[in-house]
């Protein structure tokens, strides 16, 4: 639990940037398998990653979020499937350190799994019949009150990670009275089984398979909460653009590298000399300079702002994701300009950031959503 013996922000960063070397090669070998790379999430448990953000009493260090978004940054610069599959747990954790929402006994015996076992959760949300969640569909996926507790029936879709989590949480409508609960359920039990299901183009390595529950029985205290409308954005959805701003880092600097090396005997020199081959790197760097600006700018707010004021910044957020993975995507396609052809071989790291980085286009809030927001905001309704 080596980032839990940490003193600052700065030898966070250091002890990570050491740790995370070995996830550019484990993750592009998983890419051509596309399977999870377990390794690389073997070493952010191992290192107490997991429980940075998870409160100090329970032995985790709270870490603000513009910090572990910064973190996130770094490892998907190594591997983006990394990233984003760690990044949905670290934002449960972040959301229930602000929150403090779940049971005092499920908080202790979960929170501190995370934190003496590096434990791994993730919400299982997504379902056919809805679609994202964050559209408001009702969930199909069901729970019955009965005499030893509940009864869970229903399929989850989307779900990171699902064979390597240790503890499922599930929103599920309760049939009584139509409210949607969250639901703690523990690896290994009965009638919860994983639909390998996953099979994409684009961060095909996340694992981010169908999750099946079929009379699944949890004891009456598995309900966490009963979700209620929400005062605050949710914050920890940042992640998203992190991971995507890290893969456009990644780009930049696998761009500038063939620009500075490759030197076409047609002229003697290499292409960095080329005032278009400059010019397509200089855009890229100024959209990742833009987008760091939005993201840290924006997160650095909401670690200082008060509750009321947090209230206000759901269209700050809304607006980060889409500028964010936007330009994440042009930085990716500006630096395959740089390397042209070659940047379509499997080979190239700049393959796999082209298809990884356009699933930033598919996670919430999704870019319509945002601009409806947007003006509803300026009309002021």
């Amino acid at each position: 639990m080596d980032l839990l013996n940490t003193t600052s922000a700065v030898e966070r960063e250091r002890r990570l940037l050491k740790l995370i070397k070995p996830f550019h090669k484990i993750g592009a070998q998983h890419d051509r398998t596309q399977t999870v790379p377990i390794e690389n999430i073997q070493v952010l448990r191992d290192s107490g990653y997991a429980a940075l953000a998870v409160e100090r009493e329970f032995g985790g260090l709270e870490v603000p979020l513009s910090e572990w978004l910064r973190l996130q940054e770094l490892i998907a610069r190594e591997d983006g499937p990394t990233a984003l599959s760690i990044g949905w747990h670290m934002g449960t954790m972040y959301q229930e350190a602000q929150e403090k929402s779940w049971p005092k006994s499920h908080r202790l015996h979960v929170l501190k799994a995370v934190v003496n076992k590096g434990m791994l959760l993730n919400t299982a949300a997504t379902e056919k019949a809805t679609g994202s969640p964050t559209r408001g569909g009702v969930f199909q996926t069901s729970a019955k009150k009965t005499t030893e507790g509940w009864m869970i029936n229903g399929e989850k879709t989307f779900y990171t990670l699902a064979e390597h989590l240790d503890y499922y949480l599930v929103l599920a409508t309760i049939e009584e009275d139509g409210t949607t609960g969250l639901f703690l359920i523990e690896k290994g039990t009965e009638g919860v089984r994983v639909n390998p299901t996953w099979d994409m183009m684009a961060m095909g390595s996340t694992g981010s398979h169908d999750l099946v529950l079929d009379r699944v029985k949890v004891r009456e205290d598995a309900l966490l909460k009963v979700q209620m409308r929400q005062e605050l954005p949710q914050a920890w959805l940042l992640h998203i653009p992190a991971c995507y701003l890290g893969i456009g880092y990644a780009a930049i600097q696998e761009a500038a590298t063939y620009a500075r090396t490759y030197a076409p005997n047609s002229i003697g020199k290499p292409i960095a000399t080329i005032p278009t081959v400059r010019q397509r790197l200089g855009e890229a760097m100024l959209l990742y300079q833009q987008s760091q600006s939005i993201l840290y700018g924006v997160s650095k707010q909401w670690d200082e702002a008060s509750k009321d004021e947090r209230k206000t910044m759901r269209l700050p957020f809304m607006m980060t994701k889409k500028s964010v993975v936007q330009h994440a995507i042009n930085m990716v396609d500006l630096s395959m300009k740089v390397v042209g052809a070659q940047s379509l071989a499997h080979a190239s790291p700049l393959s796999r950031y082209y298809r990884n980085v356009r699933a930033g286009l598919h996670n919430p809030p999704m870019d319509d959503q945002t601009i409806e927001f947007a003006a509803k905001t300026l009309l002021n309704e």
